[in-house]
């Protein structure tokens, strides 16, 4: 493929993914922490738990400036690891890559655990020890195949719905609580004034865990590279990124505090309902009815948020695994991609598997205090990064600034990346110091990491600090080059893709006049690239010879017709469906003739399924994409219904 179309491309992935699945990346790790943070924030930090959310809040602000500023400056996927490397070297940024890596699967874990004690809601043996176990391992398992087989881009269309639904909920619980809850009248203000403080310390760290959810500013920063908003769209989310941070956590905690009261210097939020503290906020509603109701509903939206949540974070994951694998930091064997679908399996099954080891610890506590160490390590090399590229690379354009500077030796330096360095280095500080447990985990976790990275580079006759650029595979394109004709023709190397080519060339055949050519048709393959993995990522050689057969198929079945000629090409996309529009648009065809998936068993229409109406689909979402987004006439054909009965089942 030339450059152009590479180019062409990617504006389709943007307008696929765009700021809006920036947003809910940053939304799913806000929406899941709340729902397994709370209990044990609350547990250190009693009465001033709002205040714990509230400086969390802001820190997770601050550091969205500094990601999106670090990502505009060089939009490559890695995070913090990719700061760190323009910033300092490749030893830097391996260790604030090691270091979030340890952090997804903390949060992993985490969220696998809460899953089983917010569907207790309907069954309580389901958080009994044990049983929470097993309840972990099929909900780690599923994300593991999820991941494996890879999520389209089409998904975090549906991760954005489910944050919406997650954000109705919680308002839902806040006004409920702030009416129907044991406070009374001007209680959602007594928590500001504690009759039992926390400890300085038991304050300190709660506010440190508090900070979960920052997480997703690098689980977003993956993405890199694909997405190339402007400078007024990324405002707008780091608006409304920080924004609701900062009001859904002080909102719910507020509440909770509230309706469930500090006693004797404990809180049942720390204790009975660790591991599901929403579900005590509810429970603690009057009438009983209404805690019944909120009950259920808390424990169904939060254990799907959850199991989203474990989706994104294990994406992020997957694809700072790759970046590492092709930088040369870890060995490749740990990013080898999957012979079928091309993801990064070994990383993918490796942290589903330590994941369920930490499960199985059953100490929440622990996980979130060594969740910590490594974040704040993390952010508090990302903050220090963007602020020395501000010297280092002071004319490089910048789609968004962080606002609020001062001069220093010629340089702008942002002060929110300052005080978010301040914040995340002090709170680093304050975890090595208070948590004896995270102290030594986190060490050896990262002793065997530097380890491991010094033998590799060694090995390989690299420096340690130099880096070692890595040339990513050329895009390959099968069967000759791209020409412009009037028919575009998507074939996927199925039995079907005969009849449709059969059906281009019909028409191609009756647009040749004599003496003149006929139409060309473009038969076109579509190679999927998951969300595990970059847009220009190698693509596995099975697929690749899967595409040069069916573009071979398609080219000698449509030279049968006379007059007619096949050209044949492949694109790499993350949507199927924007991909076919994208390329008839580029080539300017008069027509695209698509096989649609099989009709569906369920006829659509009226509320419940029923016959008819306007809601009528009987085509999958690939097809119903082209339809709606094409800039030409589309010729939809599909295999009929075999003996399809009155009840829509095939006979």
């Amino acid at each position: 493929m030339t450059s152009t179309g590479l180019l062409r491309t990617r504006e389709s992935v943007d307008r696929t993914l765009g700021v809006p699945a920036l947003f809910a990346i940053a939304g799913a790790a806000i929406g899941s922490s709340i729902y397994f943070a709370l209990g044990v924030v609350a547990r250190d930090a009693l009465e001033l738990t709002p205040l714990a959310f509230l400086v969390a809040g802001a820190f997770f602000a601050v550091t969205v400036m500094s990601y999106v500023e670090g990502n505009s400056l060089h939009p490559e996927r890695g995070g913090a690891s990719t700061f760190a490397r323009y910033a300092f070297d490749e030893l830097w940024s391996f260790i604030a890559g090691w270091a979030i890596l340890l952090d997804y699967v903390i949060v992993i874990a985490i969220g696998a655990l809460a899953i089983s004690h917010y569907l207790a809601a309907f069954w309580s043996p389901l958080g009994r020890p044990g049983v929470e176990l097993v309840v972990a391992a099929l909900a780690l398992a599923l994300v593991a195949r999820r991941n494996v087989r890879g999520l389209a881009a089409s998904g975090l269309g549906r991760v954005l719905g489910v944050q919406l639904l997650n954000v109705a909920l919680l308002v839902a619980v806040v006004v409920a609580a702030a009416v129907a809850g044991g406070g009374g009248p001007g209680a959602p203000y007594a928590p500001l004034d504690p009759q039992t403080p926390p400890t300085a310390s038991g304050f300190l760290l709660a506010a440190v865990i508090a900070s979960v959810a920052v997480t997703g500013a690098e689980a977003g920063s993956g993405l890199a590279g694909e997405i190339r908003p402007r400078a007024r769209a990324l405002r707008r989310l780091v608006l409304a990124a920080g924004g609701t941070a900062v009001v859904m956590f002080v909102a719910v905690s507020l509440v909770a505090v509230t309706t469930v009261p500090v006693i004797d210097g404990a809180t049942a939020l720390g204790g009975q309902f660790l591991e599901a503290p929403v579900l005590g906020v509810v429970m603690g509603l009057e009438p009983p009815w209404l805690a019944l109701v909120f009950g259920y509903l808390v424990g169904a939206v939060a254990a799907l948020v959850l199991f989203v949540a474990l989706n994104v974070f294990m994406l992020g994951l997957s694809r700072l695994v790759y970046s590492l694998a092709t930088n040369r930091q870890i060995p490749a064997r740990l990013g080898r991609l999957d012979a079928r679908h091309g993801t990064p399996s070994v990383a993918i099954n490796t942290a589903a598997g330590l994941a369920l080891v930490l499960v199985a610890t059953g100490d929440l506590e622990f996980l979130a205090q060594l969740f910590a160490f490594g974040a704040m390590l993390t952010f508090t090399i990302a903050h220090v990064s963007v602020i020395v590229l501000r010297f280092r690379e002071p004319g490089l354009r910048r789609a968004f600034r962080i606002p609020l500077w001062v001069k220093v030796r010629g340089a702008q330096v942002p002060l929110p990346a300052v005080v978010g360095a301040v914040l995340a280095g002090g709170a680093w500080v304050s975890v090595v110091v208070l948590s004896e447990g995270a102290r030594i985990a986190g060490a050896l976790w990262m002793a065997a990491g530097i380890a491991l990275y010094v033998f590799y580079r060694r090995r390989q006759g690299v420096s340690v600090r130099g880096r070692l650029r890595v040339e990513e595979s050329e895009l390959q394109e099968a069967g000759g080059s791209i020409e412009y004709g009037s028919i575009l023709v998507p074939v996927f190397g199925r039995p079907l893709d005969d009849d449709i080519i059969g059906t281009a060339g019909r028409l191609a055949a009756e647009e040749a006049r004599p003496g003149e050519s006929g139409t060309m048709i473009q038969a076109l393959f579509v190679l999927e690239v998951p969300m595990a993995l970059p847009l220009d990522a190698e693509v596995p050689e099975e697929r690749l010879a899967e595409a040069r057969r069916a573009l071979s198929r398609a080219k000698d079945v449509g030279e049968e017709y006379e007059g007619v000629e096949v050209a044949t090409a492949t694109t790499r996309a993350r949507s199927t469906g924007s991909a076919i529009v994208e390329e008839a648009r580029r080539r300017g065809v008069e027509a695209i003739v698509l096989a649609a998936e099989e009709p569906t068993r369920i006829r659509g229409g009226a509320l419940l399924g029923g016959r008819g109406g306007a809601r009528q689909r009987f085509v999958g979402h690939m097809t119903r994409e082209v339809l709606e987004e094409a800039p030409c006439r589309v010729i939809v054909t599909a295999p009929p219904a075999e003996d399809v009965d009155d009840d829509g089942a095939r006979g």
